[in-house]
């Protein structure tokens, strides 16, 4: 790709008027940098911690010491991180199962979430309130208030005897909806101890760790999880999932992930861990540079005359971006320009595809050096209007400027001359 003289002089005004935002985004960089390197210190990890195990996986140092350095960055009495859990999805199922009974009563307090939590809940093919049918217990959903807020009122009113858990999706996911800052959660987590103060507070905190200064946990969850093939693998980490909280809670999880009375006790690193490490010890950096391009890509589309949400002055709480690219040919044309500046399987052309957990057609883009790492450069959607392309995730904020740039240049867009 070339890049000419007047595109490189535009770009450049564009990021000295990003540089206030910019400059906010360093700020909290360095305070989840500073967090995250005392916890590796205080944990005193060495390079006797990357051995794998095989077998039953009992006493895997590497591993508990990796669990430990997550509960400390996370403020948590526990953590399980594992690489069998597959996904985030695989780690949040784990952490509602592992503590839910058919006596139960399960609360989503943000609006319908996830498409594959609904399949995992069997409530999918839309949402459908009433029992779950795998595990027994009770789904009731909260919609969001008119203006997409958290619907307060809606969330006191919703719990009942039997609720256990109210359970708070952090990110957009595939929808038009918000993602939540940590005080609007932490305002709603306020009405649910207001109200019943035994109930465990749950938060699907992907795509969001290190994005603010504050975590789930320091707002008042009781129990978190997400994928290790987002942010807090700092692209480098090759699978898995984790879950931090109470230790009772974190304990009823393993057991869901394994085999109740061992739990935790077992699960061997079969991957050596130092990349499990090296990832959450870089994650910080990744995701500065990951929300600094997030940042760049609304404001240039946002010139462009494209909708964008967040807008690049919103305050961010996650890496997602998205752009109504309103149709499906723009959809596809903007995740194959995507793939096309990845730095693997560059020449693939994605198509729209069935998936599983997925109700339409799924389309992604990204040539990633992790299999599907939402936390690389790239971006995936359903095929579905208002035809929105969900862009994450960056090596580095330099790759993620390289790509935009290409993308628009994909799609004939003259936006040298838009601002």
């Amino acid at each position: 790709m070339q890049i000419s003289d007047k595109l490189l002089s535009r770009l450049d005004e564009l990021e000295m008027e990003l540089q206030p935002l910019f400059n906010e985004i360093s700020r909290t960089g360095l305070f989840n940098h500073v967090k995250v390197l005392e916890a590796f210190q205080a944990e005193r990890i060495g390079t006797h911690h990357f051995h794998s195990t095989t077998g039953y996986g009992y006493h895997d140092l590497g591993r508990e010491a990796l669990e430990s350095v997550f509960a400390r960055i996370f403020k948590a009495e526990a953590a399980l991180v594992r690489q069998q859990m597959v996904s985030g999805t695989h780690a949040i199922a784990c952490a509602l199962f592992g503590n839910l009974t058919p006596r139960d009563e399960l609360v989503i307090a943000s609006g319908a979430p996830y498409e594959t939590l609904l399949n995992v809940l069997g409530i999918g093919n839309g949402v459908r309130e009433g029992d779950s049918n795998t595990g027994g217990f009770s789904v009731k959903i909260v919609p969001l208030a008119a203006d997409g807020s958290l619907n307060l009122t809606g969330i006191r009113e919703s719990l009942s005897k039997r609720t256990k858990i109210v359970a708070f999706q952090r990110s957009c996911g595939y929808s038009e909806n918000y993602s939540f800052p940590i005080a609007a959660l932490e305002a709603a987590f306020s009405v649910v101890r207001e109200v019943k103060p035994e109930c465990i507070i749950f938060v699907d905190n992907c795509y969001g760790e290190f994005v603010e200064a504050k975590e789930p946990i320091e707002a008042g969850a009781d129990l978190m999880a997400g994928s290790l093939i987002k942010n807090p693998g700092g692209c480098l980490a090759p699978c898995g999932g984790y879950i931090a909280g109470k230790r009772e809670l974190v304990r009823h999880a393993a057991e869901r992930l394994y085999v109740p009375g061992i739990g935790g006790a077992i699960g061997p690193s079969l991957l050596n861990p130092r990349l499990f490490f090296q990832g959450l010890a870089e994650a910080p950096h990744r995701v500065h540079e990951m929300v600094k391009g997030a940042v760049f890509t609304a404001k240039l589309f946002s010139l462009a005359g494209y909708q964008v949400a967040p807008l690049a002055e919103e305050k961010r709480t996650d890496i997602i971006q998205k752009i109504y690219l309103g149709s499906a040919d723009g959809l596809i044309k903007f995740c194959r320009a995507v793939q096309k500046i990845s730095p693997i399987e560059s020449d693939v052309f994605p198509e729209p595809a069935p998936m599983p957990g997925y109700h339409h057609q799924v389309i992604m883009g990204g040539g990633t050096f992790i299999s599907g790492a939402t936390s690389e450069f790239s971006a995936d959607a359903p095929l579905a209007p208002p035809f929105i392309a969900y862009l994450q995730g960056g090596l580095s904020y330099t790759q993620i400027k390289v790509g935009i740039i290409n993308v628009c240049q994909e799609l004939n867009l003259d936006f040298a001359n838009e601002f």
